[in-house]
């Protein structure tokens, strides 16, 4: 095969085929992926909005796949990226990249199973259970009835039975009827509609691709699992890579309630003997009642009477198990019996394996030797009270460096990946090693060992800058005379300063409000004060409300911080974005409370380790929706006095691009009010 051109070479055919423009810190990150590919080093990119960092790396991506044969995997934690991969970035890029390459690049999107419709559980008569609080809601019934009509109706219209097809979509109940998880899954060989299989077809496709885009939780199941999900590949990227730990935790986090004790023995009946369904019932009834008597919060010891329930949940259902698929016992011949009983399984083997979790957990009387966080949580649905126990992993760190950097070169990158100025805080929550050092220095925040490894784990960092000038077209102002956040909902200074700031910017403003009922509150008391529309999340689906907020400046939009993901509104409808206070987890979270104290175990600072860096990647992402485009203005709002005045405040401030700082209330005010006078005097859409 001839030398391909290289890298700036193929990047700048790229980016005159696509109409944009040369950006040096694109071709830095393009230069600096195309090293780590070549290389094997691990590497983190932060590249700020609008770099072009999906370009940057998808160039020397596809360079190294024709030039290999080999596959790249590149994992988003969106399904707006995902998309925007898709649909528009690779079909454009494999078009132009074509003739250098030598042939058009070719390339796919993968997810797991459950996300494709199964035409086998469609075509059967093997419904789900309804839920316990579904029973009696002849609402909720009739709702699902419909759901699940009209994905009836899809599945003659679709290509690829992916669930993001469906417009609108559908609630997870009802996708649940017409989906299967792997391990309910026949398998293609024995499954009467395996030829035509969606979720086969997307993985046979992503074999034969150059590319294959996935998300971070496939990411976490083809590492979990140690089952190879995703193709056979060498190279990794991980875009918006801050997202990369919450996602893995959520996949290797399992729980156990009532619900899914008695949802197992629900999908055992007929098909073994009714004493053994009798036996995980009896378990369910025994865990109800167990729960029903402790306190919810987290378990650092077994609580008294817990291990025998646990014990009789483990044994009723490997008994189940083994009733359902005996030794050396052939699989039902009729598809609908095979699909009972796969179900069955699945369910059965999920209840055993989160009660054996639980006990392993346990067998170490030592709390701070745990690997798993285990707590109790209380909530309601539809009125009806409902506990279940959750495990989680304490730390993915040591996961993700043997089955993901081990195997494979990974390039992460993302807006944010610089905590408090360093790459080393993300870093060694990643597995892999501080760049400082064997041992983080307690003012980085760290404060954690690098795991041991007989082979060194090399990685390097580039911060490759952001084509705005931040100083110039944005300010961060920091309400130092408010009085610092309580408890009690939103002071009434707080509200009479979001007046102010919403009045002085004419509308065109994005409220983050740490709760959905600060968010709701805000609304209901601003719109009888503010002439201007004011929207609230929760109101309308998301892409509605940022659509109407988009379309109309003078329109305001609330929501909590979850909002700022499908937000990206560039032009004169943003002007205005406001934090209620700064974003630390809640101080009862158990799994971040569990963190916290393994890094003090170890000498480290855990407030600045865990809450701390989870408040500076919400800020840094939650203020980024302000600069969308070169040509964007405005302020940045942060009503937390404590920003400015606490000893960690310039650590979160650190973590925050170079904006213009001031606590001038005049100052912002005066500020917002030419900047609403220059954007109504210019009509031309920005």
């Amino acid at each position: 095969m001839p030398e391909l051109p290289a890298v700036p070479k193929l990047l700048a055919t790229a980016v005159q085929a696509l109409g944009g423009k040369e950006r040096k810190g694109q071709q830095t990150m393009a230069a600096a992926v195309a090293h780590a590919i070549d290389t094997g080093e691990h590497l983190a990119v932060q590249a700020g909005t609008g770099t072009g960092k999906s370009l940057a790396y998808l160039v020397p991506s596809l360079r190294h796949a024709v030039r290999t044969g080999r596959t790249v995997v590149v994992s988003t934690a969106t399904i707006a990226l995902q998309r925007q991969l898709v649909d528009r970035d690779l079909p454009r890029l494999a078009e132009a990249l074509a003739e250098p390459l030598g042939r058009v690049p070719q390339f796919a999107i993968l997810k797991g199973r459950n996300n494709y419709l199964c035409l086998n559980k469609i075509n059967s008569a093997i419904p789900d259970e309804p839920a316990e609080a579904e029973l009696f809601d002849a609402f909720a019934i009739s709702r699902l009835g419909r759901e699940v009509q009209r994905l009836n109706e899809w599945v003659s219209e679709t290509e690829t039975g992916d669930r993001d097809e469906v417009v609108p979509g559908v609630t997870d109940r009802a996708w649940r009827q017409v989906s299967v998880s792997s391990r309910e899954c026949l398998g293609k060989s024995r499954c009467p509609f395996g030829q035509d299989c969606f979720a086969e077809k997307a993985r046979a496709e992503s074999g034969q691709a150059d590319v294959v885009v996935t998300n971070h939780a496939l990411l976490a199941i083809d590492a979990i699992s140690g089952i190879q999900v995703l193709p056979e590949h060498d190279v990794v990227v991980v875009d918006e890579a801050h997202e990369l730990v919450d996602r893995v935790t959520g996949v290797a986090t399992a729980e156990l309630s009532t619900a899914a004790i008695s949802a197992a023995a629900k999908r055992c009946t007929k098909l073994i003997d009714e004493q053994e369904v009798d036996r995980l019932e009896g378990a369910a009834e025994a865990w109800h009642a167990l729960l029903d008597d402790l306190q919810p919060g987290r378990w650092d010891r077994m609580p008294e009477g817990a291990a025998p329930v646990l014990a009789l949940i483990r044994d009723a259902a490997w008994n189940a198990r083994t009733a359902l698929a005996p030794q050396g016992s052939p699989q039902p011949s009729d598809p609908e019996g095979a699909a009972a009983r796969n179900q069955a399984l699945a369910a059965v083997e999920e209840v055993h394996d989160a009660a054996v979790r639980v006990l392993t957990t346990f067998e170490e009387s030592d709390p701070a030797a745990h690997r798993d966080v285990i707590w109790l949580a209380s909530d309601e649905v539809r009125g009806v009270a409902r506990r279940t126990l959750h495990m989680a992993p304490l730390s993915v760190g040591g996961l993700l460096r043997s089955r993901l950097f081990g195997t494979a070169t990974v390039v992460l990158t993302s807006a944010t990946l610089q905590i408090g100025g360093s790459f080393d805080n993300l870093a060694v929550t990643w597995g892999l090693p501080p760049q400082s050092g064997s041992k983080v220095d307690p003012a980085l925040a760290s404060g954690a060992e690098a795991p041991s490894d007989d082979k060194p784990v090399r990685w390097n960092s580039v911060d490759v800058g952001s084509p705005f000038d931040h100083a110039k077209s944005g300010i961060l102002y920091v309400a130092k005379h408010l009085p610092a956040p309580g408890r009690d909902g939103l002071p009434p200074a707080y509200l009479d300063e979001i007046e102010r700031l919403i009045t002085a910017a004419g509308g065109r403003t994005l409220g983050l409000f740490s709760s959905m009922r600060a968010a709701k509150a805000a609304t209901e008391m601003l719109r009888e004060r503010i002439g201007t529309p004011i929207l609230c999340q929760g109101e309308d689906a998301t892409g509605a409300l940022v659509r109407k907020f988009a379309d109309d400046p003078e329109t305001s939009l609330f929501g909590t911080l979850s909002l700022w993901q499908g937000v990206d509104v560039p032009g004169p409808s943003l002007s205005l974005v406001i934090l209620d206070r700064i974003p630390f987890p809640r101080p009862d979270d158990p799994l971040l409370v569990a963190r916290q104290r393994a890094v003090e175990s170890r000498g480290g600072n855990g407030f600045l380790s865990v809450a701390a860096n989870h408040a500076a990647l919400l800020l840094a992402q939650g203020t980024g929706r302000l600069l969308r485009s070169t040509d964007d203005r405005g302020v940045i709002a942060i009503l937390d006095s404590r920003l400015a005045t606490a000893r960690y405040g310039g650590y979160l401030r650190a973590s925050l691009p170079p904006y213009w700082e001031t606590s001038d209330p005049q100052v912002v005010a005066k500020a917002l009010e030419r900047l609403t006078q220059s954007l109504s005097q210019n009509k031309t859409p920005v």
